[in-house]
């Protein structure tokens, strides 16, 4: 970053230069907000949307966007009395691989505090209109060992039975890969 700073400083353009480049970086830390989801519809409830049976289909994408997985997944989800949800998932993988995930959706003052046996870091699940997000760390098998992945999953309810979910996966700051399925009410 400093050489490029340099090299910048060193033009004779530098001001249209300079300020072109500020617009690109400051441009790539922009992310969406969940406000900016607020009046969009239809309205996603997660105790609506996440009750009963599921199916969902996705694909898993490597860090320069190349399909390398695809999956369908079963989800099972229901809620007790005292508002904790239970999402129950199992992974189909074209490869044969069969993965469980059992997630507890706890609530809390922010939304819901979103667990799992793989996920060594917590997130909250939090929403507004149409739109969920949550960020959390997994722990996922990788060569003879494990890799902890950073998670950020947005989800967008498309209609009263249809929701696309979009994960960025992370390592180090670093874009490793990408999750896009669409969840659908049984």
């Amino acid at each position: 970053m400093q050489s490029l700073i340099s090299l910048v400083s060193k033009n004779a353009a530098t001001p249209i230069l300079w300020v072109a480049l500020s617009a690109l970086l400051l441009g790539g830390c922009a992310s969406p907000s969940l406000e900016d989801y607020a009046d969009r519809t239809p309205t996603l409830v997660p105790e609506q949307f996440f009750d009963g049976e599921l199916s969902a289909r996705g694909v898993v994408k490597n860090f320069s966007g190349e399909v390398i997985r695809t999956f369908d997944a079963d989800i099972t989800a229901s809620w007790n009395d005292e508002g904790v949800g239970t999402l129950d998932e199992v992974f189909r993988f074209n490869d044969g691989e069969v993965q469980t995930r059992v997630w507890t959706l706890t609530p809390s003052d922010e939304g819901y505090r979103a667990n799992a046996g793989d996920v060594v870091e917590p997130g909250t699940m939090r929403w507004r209109g149409n739109a969920i997000h949550m960020n959390y760390v997994l722990r996922v098998a990788y060569g003879d060992g494990t890799l902890d992945v950073r998670m950020d999953d947005w989800m967008y309810l498309i209609t009263p039975d249809t929701l696309i979910n979009e994960t960025t996966m992370s390592k180090w700051g670093i874009d490793v890969g990408e999750v896009v399925l669409v969840i659908q009410k049984k």
